[in-house]
């Protein structure tokens, strides 16, 4: 092969494959944005895989605790309920509207979208699987749910 058609390693895989990235669910770094009352653990990131577009990790909420009000700026979340029964609440209008979660059960938080995780189990840890579409976990803490959020003004409603 000349060097138009790509540079091979010495067992002859083409160099432009990739390498996979082991993360060990003990081996996952707490450092990472927080917000009060909940503790993230980053997976996969810019930071601990060289990721470009996915940010991955797990989030504890204790027994009867909740986190503080925030939102991930412009990072679409998807969110996968491991264990526990995690409470999402979010603003509507002048509502307060909160999803009862169970395991197994996923939520999707859009960009911007101001909200927090409640645990109402006096003895149950909540814990939950994030992926976020940015390769770095956006965390903007806020004094509440209709507190003003700024976006760029391109960024689309939810």
């Amino acid at each position: 092969m000349d060097d138009q058609e790509g540079d091979t390693t010495a067992a002859g895989t083409a160099a432009w494959h990739g390498r996979l990235e082991h993360i060990r669910g003990n081996g996952l770094s707490p450092d990472t944005a927080q917000t009060s009352g909940m503790r993230r653990f980053e997976a996969v990131s810019g930071r601990t895989v060289g990721s470009r577009r996915l940010w991955m990790g797990r989030t504890h909420v204790a027994p009867a605790s909740n986190s503080g009000d925030h939102h991930h700026g412009e990072a679409e979340t998807a969110i996968y309920v491991v264990s526990g029964h995690p409470v999402f609440v979010f603003a509507e209008g002048e509502d307060e509207v909160r999803l009862e979660t169970a395991p197994g059960d996923y939520v999707f938080v859009p960009p911007y979208v101001p909200h927090r995780e409640e645990n109402p189990s006096p003895d149950e840890e909540a814990v939950v699987v994030i992926a976020r579409s940015t390769q770095e976990g956006i965390v903007v803490n806020l004094p509440g749910l209709w507190a003003p959020v700024d976006r760029p003004e391109d960024a689309e409603t939810p």
